[in-house]
């Protein structure tokens, strides 16, 4: 539910950094405020405040608040009800959240996680009741009035049901996340933290329980150093190197690539083979992850919002520029450490490594890797080059079907399907193919309207219950695939063929 949305996380922490009182540009009308008397404009919403001495003013109510506290979990709501029930669960998951938000005094992330899906569950179940019994002309007014009825009574019940539970359960997270801070155990949630990232709940970590309590603490503070903890590059980086310098085979090999992947571009589970390949290597990242967050804590750091994904760009631009210098030396001190104890324990083992064949097998680490995500990783297949043996299949409707629209599908609509569009777009400018559109998307959010859709093999039955009328075509990875060749190659044809018939 949160990842699809992070876009909008990142621009209300751009506006952060920017407007508010102790950001980079501040601007008492963008970040909220400012006296309206003072400036004398009024073209922007405004809000009754009073001053130090008690006497009521008109201030603006800006951004920042506006959209922490009703579209960052409106769209969240949207999306769990869309995953449920389509656009219809979308509509009444959002309008049953505006109860949890209206009812409490937080920023209702967990809230609008609990209402999006349960509202698009409801009005589902709901909608069976009378399914095929609703007689012809009166379906608009059924569905529009049921919709509207549901999602009026799961508001209300919101108001005064779920919203204080929800608020009592945030601030209690809350009050623990500040007890480690004040009691300066906040390093030690490294050892959590690095392990599960390795066992892919990096997501999990970060989006489900960090970025709520992280944005919490932003509207309190400005910044919250909960945006470092996941997502500091610098652990990996170190593990990363270590391999570099003091690796064996395809896995020193690999490491530089994986640098540039992982520091640069910000996909963490790069790396996590790496670690699987010898488990005790998590000691060198969970004492690195530790000494990065000993440093913001003694510095008292933090981002505007979060690093997503977690590339040192996002890290330095969501960065307060007063805290830029710490942020920068909480991920070298970070990286430092980690490199040091990896490189240590691989130069103690290089001498047996090398006497028993026993390089390490980044393929079954890549393997462990991806059945722990759920998933194959495009991202991870390229580093052994899976995709060289990757036959795919073509299935579902005929393959001579017109092909103008070739729809690259996995669970989230990001990340995967975005590079292996991105693939087959270069692919099909290479071979002079025009007319075709190649875009990628949730699989949930597949409308039928697709010529083609491409996903990853386990996620193809999946996709046909979607977009039953579309050609399906399961690929091993979505990086590397031959079956992109023969994709190609079958639009060329139709194309050839249509101006062949044209011409006749």
């Amino acid at each position: 539910m949160v990842m699809p949305n992070i876009p909008a996380f990142i621009a209300w922490g751009f506006i952060t950094a920017l407007f508010i009182a102790t950001g980079w540009a501040p601007n008492s009308i963008l970040g909220g405020g400012g006296n309206v008397n003072d400036i004398g404009w009024t073209g922007a919403m405004t809000q009754l405040s009073l001053d130090p001495n008690g006497h009521t003013i008109t201030t603006y109510v800006g951004l920042v608040g506006p959209m922490i506290t009703y579209l960052l979990p409106l769209l969240i709501a949207n999306t769990g009800g869309r995953m449920v029930y389509g656009v219809r669960g979308g509509v009444v998951g959002t309008i049953a959240t505006m109860g949890v938000i209206v009812g409490s005094n937080i920023p209702m992330f967990l809230g609008a996680m609990l209402m999006g899906p349960l509202g698009g569950w409801v009005m589902k179940k709901i909608d069976s009741i009378w399914d095929g019994k609703i007689k012809a002309g009166f379906e608009m007014l059924v569905n529009n009035f049921s919709a509207g009825i549901v999602g009026a009574a799961l508001s209300i019940g919101a108001f005064f049901g779920i919203a204080p539970l929800v608020e009592a359960l945030s601030n209690a997270l809350q009050v623990a996340v500040n007890w480690l801070i004040t009691a300066h155990l906040l390093p030690l949630s490294s050892l959590l933290i690095e392990p599960g990232k390795v066992l892919f709940l990096n997501n999990a970590i970060n989006h489900g329980v960090f970025t709520p309590l992280g944005a919490q603490q932003v509207q309190q503070s400005g910044k919250s150093i909960l945006f470092l903890l996941e997502a500091n590059p610098g652990p990996g980086l170190g593990v990363l190197l270590a391999y570099t310098f003091f690796g064996l085979g395809i896995a020193r090999a690999s490491a530089p690539g994986a640098i540039i992947i992982q520091f640069l571009g910000g996909i963490h589970e790069i790396y996590f083979p790496y670690v699987l390949m010898k488990p005790i290597l998590i000691i060198g990242a969970i004492a690195g992850g530790m000494t990065g967050v000993a440093i913001n804590v003694a510095f008292a750091t933090g981002l505007r919002g979060p690093a997503a994904p977690g590339s040192i760009f996002a890290v330095i631009a969501q960065s307060p520029l007063p805290d830029l210098p710490w942020v920068l030396l909480s991920v070298i001190g970070a990286a430092t450490v980690s490199f040091l104890i990896c490189s240590v324990i691989l130069r103690a083992s290089r001498k047996r490594d090398l006497a028993t064949g026993n390089a390490g097998d980044l393929r079954a680490a890549v393997a462990q890797t991806e059945a722990n995500k759920g998933k194959e990783s495009s991202v991870l297949g390229s580093l052994v080059k899976e995709g060289e043996t990757d036959t795919g299949d073509a299935q579902g409707d005929a393959t001579d079907r017109l092909v103008k629209n070739i729809v690259f599908a996995c669970d989230a609509g990001m990340g995967s399907s975005a590079m292996g569009a991105t693939v087959l777009r270069n692919k099909m400018k290479k071979a002079g193919v025009e007319g075709v559109t190649v875009t990628n998307q949730a699989i949930a959010n597949l409308d039928g309207t697709a010529d083609l859709v491409i996903t990853q093999r386990e996620l193809t039955e999946r996709a046909k219950g979607q977009s039953p009328n579309s050609q399906h075509v399961s690929v091993d990875n979505f990086m590397n695939s031959p079956v992109y060749d023969e994709v190609v190659d079958q639009v060329k044809r139709q194309n050839a063929n249509q101006t062949e018939d044209a011409n006749t």
